[in-house]
C-alpha cells in the first residue's frame, strides 16, 4: 500500500512539473456546432484520449476521446464518450443551465489562461442530453454559490447513440469568457478534461491528466496545456 501511494505521488509530481499538451487546429471561420465526428468540423481535429480516473487508475470500457478546433473568437470541443450505463436527469432542462450537473453524467473542461494566478479558471460542462452549466472558479476566494451564476455565453450540443453505447457532447466557448488576450497559433491555455459516468454507488470518473491520490478535479497544478496550432 505504501509503495502504491508513493508511486501515485511520484506520478502526480511528474505531471505537475511537465504538463502534457493537447492541440487545437484552426478553423477558417466559425461554424454551426455539431456532434458528428466525421463532419468537416471534427474529422481533422487533433485528439487526446483518457481511460484512467483522476487518481490515475484504469476505468475499463470508458476510453474517452477529446478533440478541439479554434477560431479567433471561439474554442470548439468534442467529447466521444463510451458508456456502460447512463445516469441522466429526467426530465432534462436545456433552455437554462443546470447547477450540479456533475452529479449525473457529464463531460467537463477546466480551462484558464493566467499562468500566474493558476487558481483562477473556468469550468464548462455538457451532458448526454445537452444540459449545460458554466462556472467561474477561484480556488483562493470562491465566488458566491461556487460561481455557477456566471454566464460565459457558450453553447452545447449532444447525442446518444444507444446502439453503439456512445454519447457525444460538443461545446463552442467564447475565448473572451476565458481571457481578454488576443490568440494566435502557439497560444497556450491551461486545461484538463474530465467525465462523470454511470449511476451510484459506483460511478466512473475519467480524467485526461491525473490530479493526485484524492481524485479532486480542482487541482490546477495538475492541468495540462491546450496549444493552438495552424
Amino acid at each position: 500500500m505504501k509503495l502504491s501511494l508513493l508511486a501515485t505521488l511520484m506520478m502526480f509530481s511528474t505531471v505537475a512539473q511537465t504538463p502534457q499538451v493537447s492541440l487545437s487546429k484552426r478553423l477558417k471561420s466559425d461554424t454551426t456546432l455539431n456532434v458528428d465526428p466525421d463532419s468537416a468540423l471534427w474529422k481533422s481535429a487533433p485528439a487526446v484520449f483518457s481511460e484512467n480516473s483522476a487518481k490515475g487508475l484504469p476505468t475499463p470500457g470508458h476510453r474517452t476521446e477529446f478533440r478541439s478546433r479554434w477560431t479567433d473568437k471561439n474554442l470548439y470541443f468534442l467529447f466521444i464518450c463510451p458508456y456502460k450505463d447512463l445516469y441522466l436527469i429526467n426530465p432534462p432542462v436545456t433552455d437554462k443551465e443546470t447547477n450540479k450537473l456533475w452529479e449525473h453524467d457529464a463531460a467537463e473542461i477546466f480551462i484558464g489562461a493566467d499562468f500566474e494566478k493558476i487558481w483562477q479558471y473556468r469550468e464548462y460542462q455538457v451532458s448526454p442530453q445537452a444540459e449545460w452549466v458554466d462556472l467561474d472558479i477561484d480556488r483562493k476566494e470562491p465566488k458566491p454559490e461556487g460561481g455557477w451564476r456566471w454566464n460565459s455565453g457558450f453553447t452545447v450540443a449532444a447525442h446518444i447513440d444507444k446502439e453503439k453505447k456512445i454519447w457525444y457532447g460538443a461545446m463552442r466557448i467564447p475565448i473572451a469568457s476565458i481571457t481578454d488576450k488576443p490568440v494566435k497559433p502557439g497560444f497556450d491555455f491551461r486545461v484538463n478534461y474530465y467525465r462523470f459516468q454511470g449511476p451510484p454507488p459506483v460511478r466512473a470518473n475519467i480524467a485526461w491528466q491525473p490530479t493526485g491520490p484524492t481524485g479532486n478535479h480542482h487541482i490546477p497544478e495538475a492541468f495540462g496545456l491546450l496549444r493552438l496550432e495552424k
